[in-house]
C-alpha cells in the first residue's frame, strides 16, 4: 500500500449555522467549493417525490438578478462551472475554479443557492425532461429492475420504496411555487455545511464565507424519523415479464444498514469478498467460471436511513434460474462459513491500495 496524506481539516461555524470544513492543498493552484444541503429526497412525502431533484436541476435556470444564460456565462468567464446533484440524504452544489478566481465562483454559488429565480418556462421545461427520463426508465430493462427491485424490498411507509427522482403521477403535479416554497422550507444554513478544498487559507475563506453566506436565514428543520422496514416478512420472488427480452436483469435484494451502523468497515470488506470487486466470489463464478454474465455486483447502499443491499447482474434468459442459483449459493457460503483469511488480506489491500486515488484532485 502506497503512502499518503491526508490534508488537516479545520472547522469553523457561521452564526447563522453553516459549518465550515477547510482543507489546504498546495500542490496545485485549484480550489473546489461545495455546499451540501439537508434537502434531499428522503423528507419528501410520496405525492411530493421528485420535488428535490427537480429544485436542484432549476438551480441553473439563473437569480433574481441574472438570466439562466448570463448565470451560465459568468461561470464559464472563470473557467468553471456550476455542479448540482440531489440524493437521498442531500443536495449539493460545487465549483472547482483557480484559485485566485474563488471570490467570484463563491459570489456566483451563493447567488444561485440564495436567489433562485426558477423561471417558469425553465421549470416547465425540466419537468418535461424529467417526465420523459422516467418513461425513458419504463423502457431499459436495468432501470426497470432497479426500480421494481427497491419497490417489492420496501414497504410503502418508507421513502426508499420509490425511485429517487419521483414518479409520473407526482412530477406532473409540481411547478415553480412548489419548487419555491421547498427551497424556502429546506435551503437553510442550520444543517447545511460548505467544503472548501485547495490552496487557501482558514481566515480568507472565513472572511468569503461571512461576505457572501452571512446573510443567509432558516433554522433548522424539525426532527423526522426515516423508516426503512421490508415490505414482507420472508423471501420472495417477483417476475417482471417483458415481452421480447432477450436476456434478464436480475435483482437480489433485502433491506440494509445506514450508514452509521459500527459495522461499515466489516461490511466493506464483506461486501468485496463478496462482489465488490473483479476478484470477487461472484464475478470467478458467474463470469469467469460458468460465464452467465458479463459483470456481477453487490452493494451496501449505505443512506442516513437503512440502504438497500443488492446483487446485480443480467445474463441470457435461458441461465436465469441456474443464475440465481450460483448467486444464492455463493451469498449463503459466505454468510455461513465467512472468508478465508487471504480473501480478507486481498479485499483490504484492495480497498486500501485504491483509496489515495479519490485524494489526487480537490474534488
Amino acid at each position: 500500500v502506497r503512502p499518503f496524506d491526508f490534508p488537516p481539516v479545520e472547522s469553523s461555524l457561521l452564526p447563522n449555522g453553516l459549518g465550515l470544513k477547510i482543507a489546504r492543498m498546495s500542490q496545485i493552484p485549484l480550489v473546489t467549493l461545495v455546499v451540501t444541503m439537508d434537502a434531499g429526497e428522503s423528507i419528501l412525502p410520496d405525492s411530493l417525490s421528485g420535488l428535490a431533484v427537480l429544485a436542484g436541476e432549476g438551480l441553473d435556470g439563473g437569480t433574481d438578478s441574472l438570466s439562466g444564460p448570463e448565470q451560465a456565462e459568468a461561470f464559464e468567464g472563470i473557467g468553471a462551472g456550476l455542479s448540482v446533484r440531489t440524493g437521498w440524504d442531500s443536495t449539493t452544489a460545487s465549483v472547482t475554479c483557480l484559485a485566485e478566481r474563488l471570490p467570484k465562483a463563491m459570489e456566483l454559488l451563493s447567488g444561485a443557492l440564495l436567489r433562485p429565480a426558477f423561471p417558469t418556462e425553465e421549470v416547465d421545461r425540466l419537468r418535461s425532461q424529467r417526465l420523459a427520463a422516467i418513461q425513458q426508465r419504463r423502457n431499459d430493462p436495468g432501470s426497470l429492475a432497479d426500480d421494481a427491485s427497491v419497490h417489492f424490498i420496501y414497504s410503502h411507509s418508507s421513502p426508499y420504496h420509490r425511485p429517487l427522482a419521483g414518479t409520473q403521477a407526482s412530477v406532473e403535479m409540481k411547478g415553480r411555487e412548489d419548487i419555491l416554497a421547498f427551497v424556502q422550507a429546506n435551503y437553510t444554513p442550520s444543517g447545511s455545511a460548505m467544503v472548501v478544498v485547495g490552496d487557501v487559507q482558514k481566515s480568507e475563506i472565513e472572511a468569503m464565507a461571512r461576505d457572501h453566506f452571512g446573510g443567509w436565514e432558516g433554522g433548522p428543520r424539525p426532527a423526522m424519523t426515516l423508516v426503512a422496514k421490508p415490505r414482507s416478512s420472508g423471501g420472495r420472488v417477483v417476475i417482471v415479464d417483458r415481452p421480447g427480452a432477450v436476456q434478464s436483469e436480475i435483482r437480489i435484494g433485502q433491506v440494509g444498514v445506514g450508514r452509521s451502523t459500527p459495522d461499515f468497515f466489516p461490511l466493506k470488506i464483506f461486501n468485496t469478498v463478496l462482489g465488490g470487486a473483479f476478484t470477487s466470489r461472484l464475478m470467478l463464478n458467474l463470469r469467469e467460471e460458468r460465464g452467465y454474465t458479463y459483470g456481477v455486483r453487490s452493494r451496501f447502499s449505505h443512506r442516513r436511513g437503512a440502504g438497500p443491499f443488492k446483487i446485480s447482474m443480467a445474463v441470457a434468459t435461458e441461465v436465469t434460474a441456474p443464475a440465481v442459483e450460483a448467486a444464492l449459493g455463493e451469498l449463503k457460503g459466505l454468510l455461513e462459513s465467512g472468508p478465508d483469511e487471504s480473501e480478507v488480506d486481498r479485499a483490504r489491500d484492495y480497498i486500501a491500495g485504491t483509496f489515495p486515488l479519490h485524494l489526487e484532485t480537490t474534488g
